[in-house]
């Protein structure tokens, strides 16, 4: 009789850990979906430019991450045993990775519209990682990798022949491309730091990356233009507050807290609510057009991300 009672118990602790990772999921993903109308928004009040976004949602982050380890119990974080210099050199490549992903977003933003940025940018993260990991690492990318990585190359082929001239800009998907790109180079790296079992741990790799992404962007973000002008301050303050707060101190938590009860495939589908609220957001709120093209390459972006988890849940 004991055993009867005592074995069911576990599976309904999984299953509820689960459920919660699940809505710690949703709510990040819904969250960092507004990431890109927040930066539009801001341009169109203030004479910021992407890289002054960068590096304040980078410092804005950094310092409000700093503040939430105080509350962080002892031995909640693991210390790698990595030698100094092989890790300065892995920390300062992801904090540089990282600075590239976001500016380079929040630069397709500015130039192709909230939509197409976050559609390119997010369709590819995943498929320029397997690439990556292959390449880099020499992780297997299987024939639903390849089958994944084709579809994405068909989505971003229609999405950019597919429409009319203005409509996507090239010069918008490159920059979402190298988006994509710096995001693959901070997942590799954070792959690479705990290789050995005594990397980081994925909230300190967070704050170092938007530690040194902050030193890296500075004086870039000096050069264009550091402080905003104008009468929409307030405006620019709050919506740089929410960046800073919801979209990333608040946000990263609550993704490694979700991304810890289900498995890495399922993390990966869940975060397909992200474009789609960039989009919905780009249309209903900001008034941006959404073509068939569009539309079409899409779905099959998605659908190839949606195809590349599946892939990645079989067993080896």
């Amino acid at each position: 009789m004991s055993t009867s009672i005592e074995v069911p118990a576990r599976p309904r602790a999984s299953e509820s850990a689960a459920r919660r990772g699940l809505v710690f999921l949703t709510v990040t993903a819904l969250t960092w979906g507004t990431t890109g109308t927040a930066a539009d928004l801001v341009y169109r009040v203030s004479d910021l430019g992407p890289i002054a976004v960068s590096f304040w949602r980078h410092l804005g982050g950094l310092a409000l991450l700093l503040a939430v380890t105080a509350f962080l119990p002892d031995g909640a974080r693991r210390r790698p045993a990595r030698p100094l210099r092989n890790r300065s050199v892995l920390l300062v490549g992801i904090g540089i990775s990282m600075a590239v992903f976001q500016t380079a977003y929040f630069a397709s933003v500015d130039v192709t519209g909230v939509a197409v940025a976050t559609i390119v940018t997010l369709g590819s993260c995943p498929i320029v990682t397997a690439v990556g990991g292959r390449l880099f690492l020499g992780e297997r990318i299987g024939r639903g990798g390849a089958l994944a990585i084709a579809g994405a190359l068909t989505g971003l082929a229609i999405l950019v022949g597919g429409n009319a001239e203005g409509v996507v800009e090239p010069l918008g998907v490159a920059l979402g491309l190298l988006s994509a790109a710096g995001y693959a180079g901070f997942a590799l790296l954070g792959r690479l730091t705990g290789r050995d079992g005594n990397g980081e741990d994925p909230f300190t790799l967070t704050m170092w990356s938007f530690g040194i992404g902050a030193a890296v962007l500075l004086p870039l973000a000096w050069f264009e233009g550091l402080v905003p002008h104008g009468d929409g301050m307030w405006r620019v303050v709050a919506l740089m507050g929410y960046l800073a707060v919801f979209t990333t101190a608040l946000a990263y938590p609550f993704y490694f807290a979700g991304a810890a009860r289900v498995r890495a495939a399922t993390a990966s589908v869940m975060m397909l609510i992200e474009p789609v609220t960039a989009a919905m957001l780009a249309v209903f709120l900001l008034g941006e057009a959404m073509t068939a093209a569009t539309l079409a390459g899409t779905l099959i972006l998605l659908g190839s991300i949606a195809c590349l988890a599946a892939a990645e849940s079989r067993p080896a």
